[in-house]
């Protein structure tokens, strides 16, 4: 179920082709579609291909290639009986749009503007993959409002939707989406942000806990593949990755996949306004180090950002990968001087550096969370003391989960303020309640 609790529910044979996807034995978008032939394809699309191969600049050895070369190499057909068929993946990038109805009825893509309830656009589209694209990116583009930020001698743009991650999500929504059930991809452009989703559950091994560190599994691997020779889709197979960064480093909240379920794929990112002085400071660290942050390092600082304290098993979560690698991340944040660490083993959190506190303009921001952890252990080791009578260095230490200098230096205090007294000395030393 959507809930992750198993079920008993029938299997239908309609289902069948569907399971089999999913698991990762049948590439549809590779299967023969019968009742058509190359005269099917559609010559402006066969154009349409070729500039788009020309543009993007991927694979250039496709260029040079006559058409039925070039549809060969990128398995739009195949041959059966001595035919060249076309295939799923080539009646959707060349298909006539009368025939993609007939032979596919379940293609159909949709973009919408929603304001509240009132419906502003509502567009359905049954064309050809690579000219639905273009419809929906020219809806999408017509509606990136940019801001500049003056970054020394450098004008950064700011858009309310980073243009590279809607590209990397629809194209996704694009190449996974199960042809073989009813439903359209939705892009509806919503009061607070823009909502991506495409007929079909994510494929069998992955899941939203694993989706950042995950091998790429693409539902149709023909057409994704296509996608991606033709330079419309990254071809390492980690747009998740880009998705991302273009959420992350404008300081917005994480793209959002929580309403996807076991029929559905469903990505919201957020319309947030950017947060201008966290943008302006990674611009400055990636400058100092001449690399861009990596995006462990970049989902590391917008929860620090947002959180204001992480500790290595939060970001390990957040990240998708093992507490060593999460370490390893904020350790070099650490070095570099993004992140300061407080406490040791165990008890080790991590804020933002004074110097990041005082770029984004908010240095009372550090003070408050650097003085945190001294607070919170004063306020342990007396509730400690009320409910026990008395505290030793050794509890104090395990208490708060600090060295056995630090505890001292803590205890030293408290007795110095007149809140705890020192009975005894040596080994049985311990304190008391003033």
């Amino acid at each position: 179920m959507a809930d992750g609790k198993p079920e008993c529910i029938p299997f239908y044979p309609h289902e069948f082709i569907q399971r089999e996807a999913g698991l990762g034995l049948l590439d549809y978008s590779s299967m023969p579609v019968s009742g058509i032939t190359r005269e099917d394809f559609d010559p402006l699309e066969r154009e349409r291909l070729r500039q788009m191969i020309g543009r993007y600049g991927v694979d250039q050895s496709l260029i040079g290639l006559d058409d039925t070369q070039l549809e060969g190499a990128l398995w739009l057909v195949r041959r059966e009986n001595e035919r060249l068929v076309p295939t799923v993946a080539g009646l959707l990038i060349l298909g006539r749009k009368s025939i993609i109805r007939d032979k596919l009825p379940t293609h159909e893509i949709a973009f919408q503007v929603l304001d509240g309830t009132q419906v502003r656009t509502n567009e359905f589209y049954r064309l050809p993959l690579l000219k639905a694209f273009e419809k929906i990116l020219d809806h999408f583009s017509t509606r990136v409002v940019e801001d500049e930020l003056q970054e020394g001698l450098f004008r950064v743009p700011v858009p309310n939707y980073d243009r590279r991650a809607f590209r990397e999500a629809f194209v996704n929504a694009l190449i996974h989406r199960e042809h073989t059930r009813i439903g359209a991809t939705h892009v509806p452009l919503e009061t607070d942000g823009l909502v991506i989703s495409n007929p079909g559950g994510v494929v069998e091994g992955v899941s939203l806990t694993n989706l950042l560190v995950v091998e790429p599994k693409p539902r149709n691997p023909m057409l994704a593949d296509t996608i991606k020779r033709i330079g419309l889709a990254e071809r390492t197979g980690r747009g998740v990755d880009l998705i991302y960064q273009g959420m992350l480093r404008y300081g917005r909240p994480e793209p959002d996949y929580s309403r996807s379920d076991k029929t559905t794929v469903v990505v919201h990112m957020s319309s947030a306004a950017p947060d201008v002085a966290f943008l302006r400071m990674i611009i400055k660290a990636e400058e100092q180090s001449g690399v861009p942050l990596p995006l462990d390092s970049l989902i590391a600082m917008v929860h620090l950002r947002h959180e204001r304290r992480l500790d290595v098993n939060e970001l390990a979560r957040a990240i998708q990968k093992s507490e060593s690698a999460a370490r390893a991340v904020l350790e070099r944040l650490t070095e570099s001087g993004l992140v300061e660490a407080h406490g040791v083993k165990k008890g080790r959190t991590y804020t933002l550096s004074a110097a990041v506190y005082g770029k984004m303009g908010k240095p009372s921001g550090y003070v408050r969370q650097a003085g945190f952890d001294a607070i919170q252990q004063e306020e342990m080791i007396l509730k400690y003391v009320r409910t026990n009578k008395k505290i030793t260095r050794k509890d104090a230490a395990l208490l708060c989960q600090i060295s056995d200098d630090q505890a001292s230096h803590v205890l030293r205090k408290l007795n110095k303020n007149g809140k705890l007294k020192l009975i005894g000395s040596g080994r049985g030393a311990y304190y008391s309640i003033s």
